[in-house]
Parts: structure tokens; sequence; C-alpha cells
């Protein structure tokens, strides 16, 4: 049976993220584990940062001391990860970590999906949810990143601008 990779969170030492992160990578290389071990990610985020009176861009941690490994779990997989040097354990039980939900995977916007759509700007669209639920307009514009479309539909005979989740929207 083929099982699904799932995101766990790995516990490592302080400032050991990186060099933990690279470590894996190349252990899923020296040992092909690439069908057991999908993906390696440290959630950050770029702040701006003001020292003596000077702007510059930094990168920080959003979880100093954790990576988030994609993985099949299994003893192998399991063995390989915990025995690199600045890993301390597998969030959750010692022997049977607990995989992230989709919720909290989604949170930490680590897994990116491209989206396809069946419509394009001057589409005749239906709204079917939300408040504006059963009225009708044209597209004019798509915001891919953002999974929403700008409809112009007519509120009390004036056309009128609304942005909605392209999930609300089927093509008239």
């Amino acid at each position: 049976m083929l099982e699904t990779a799932k995101w766990y969170v790995v516990h490592t030492y302080s400032g050991y993220e990186n060099k933990v992160a690279q470590d894996i990578e190349k252990i899923v290389k020296s040992q092909h584990l690439e069908n057991l071990i999908k993906e390696v990610k440290i959630p950050t985020e770029k702040l701006k940062e003001i020292k003596n009176g000077k702007a510059r861009e930094v990168e920080r941690k959003l979880f100093p001391s954790y990576v988030i490994i994609k993985m099949v779990f299994n003893n192998e997989s399991w063995y390989a990860i915990k025995n690199i040097r600045g890993v301390t354990n597998f969030v959750g039980p010692p022997s049977n970590p607990i995989a992230l939900t989709q919720k909290e995977v989604d949170s930490l916007n680590i897994e990116k999906f491209s989206t396809q759509i069946d419509c394009k700007v001057g589409d005749k669209v239906k709204i079917i949810s939300g408040s504006l639920k059963g009225f009708y307009g044209d597209i004019s514009e798509i915001d891919i990143e953002n999974k929403t479309a700008t409809v112009i539909v007519a509120i009390f005979g004036r056309n009128t601008p609304v942005k909605v989740e392209l999930n609300q929207i089927v093509l008239h």
C-alpha cells in the first residue's frame, strides 16, 4: 500500500535549523529516500528593520528550533531523520509523531498549489454563495494568487464591482 506524504514537525537544537535541513536533503540523496522524504521547509518571514537610521530587510524564522518535513512516516524515514545531528525529536509522542492538519499547513503557507480556473475576464458568471448569491455579472479582473475575482454586478440599477472568491462563481 502506497502511503501519502504528510507534513511533520521536527524539533532541533537552537540555531541548527538550517544545518538540519541541509543534512536531511543530503541524506535523502545519498540514501535514495526521495520516495519517502519529499520536502523540507523552515518557515520564515521578511521584516524591515531600522538600525542606526538605516532600513534593511531581514529574514526571521517563524518557529525557531523547528523544521517542517513532508514525508511518508515509517521506520526507515523516522530513523533517517531522528539520527541527524541537531535533531532532538519529532513533535508528538516519541515513536508516533503527529502530522500537521491541512488547516495548519494552509495557515503556515508552506505548500503552494497552482490554481486553474475555467473562466476569464469578460465571462458572464453567476454567484452561487455568499451575500450576493443569485446575482449575475461579468468578470472584470481575476487575482489567481488570492483566489478572487472582481465581478461587475447590477445592484439597484448600478454596475458595482464586487470581489468574490473563485469558488463562489460559476460560468453562466
